[in-house]
């Protein structure tokens, strides 16, 4: 793979982490007026959560594509310990994802709805999602060997 491919899937790579990771800090500070909002901005909101969670998966499939191309095209094993650790809470991410929004974000169209549970339960889940993602960062910038 010549350089100037491998710098150009990397600048993929990078850009769509960004991407994936970028859109849920704006979810937090958007949680507070969900709590408070009237039944329209509520779904105005909820619109937005489900935006930024199909942008995150969409940028994801780029994150992961661009990867297998890096590790394939670069000198990493797959039996680096960094990588083998990213696969593996890229797997719980994406168990997680599948599980912690969707179903919640159902949960406010149903009548009789705890609307303060379901955003503190929305807003643990996005806590724990950046965490998740961020530990995945933290594996790829830093690249420590475990084993």
């Amino acid at each position: 793979m010549s350089i100037l491919l491998y710098k150009t899937i990397l600048y993929l790579h990078i850009l769509s982490a960004m991407m994936s990771i970028g859109p849920f800090f704006v979810l937090l500070p958007m949680m507070k007026k969900l709590r408070e909002a009237d039944l329209a901005k509520q779904q105005a909101y909820l619109d937005t959560f489900r935006s930024t969670t199909r942008l995150a998966k969409h940028a994801g499939h780029i994150l992961v594509i661009s990867g297998v191309l890096l590790v394939m095209g670069g000198y990493w094993s797959w039996k680096s310990s960094w990588i083998v650790i990213t696969v593996l809470i890229l797997v719980c991410s994406l168990y997680f994802l599948a599980r912690a929004f969707s179903p919640k974000i159902r949960k406010f169209n149903e009548a009789d709805q705890d609307k303060d549970k379901w955003v503190q339960s929305l807003t643990r889940s996005i806590w724990i999602y950046l965490f998740l993602l961020l530990t995945m960062l933290w594996f790829m910038v830093v690249k420590p060997e475990v084993w």
